[in-house]
């Protein structure tokens, strides 16, 4: 295997989660996103933080690997 092939190899394998122990009692991220954003929503309401602007969608070929 090339330098090249084992970098996408590794890369693909932590975007997957699979270079770390998984802990079965970890919440789902689903449910860890909806409490980050309402956490957030409430700090922008409290006017600590402000609101976030949206970011722009992904384009096809700024995605590096599948």
């Amino acid at each position: 295997m090339k330098a090249v092939q084992l970098r996408q190899s590794i890369l693909q394998a932590a975007v997957q989660g699979k270079l770390v122990p998984q802990n079965i009692h970890d919440e789902p991220a689903s449910e860890l996103l909806e409490r980050i954003r309402q956490e957030k929503a409430r700090l922008a309401k409290e006017g600590k933080i402000k609101k976030e602007k949206p970011l722009p969608p992904i384009i096809e070929n700024e995605i590096p690997y599948d």
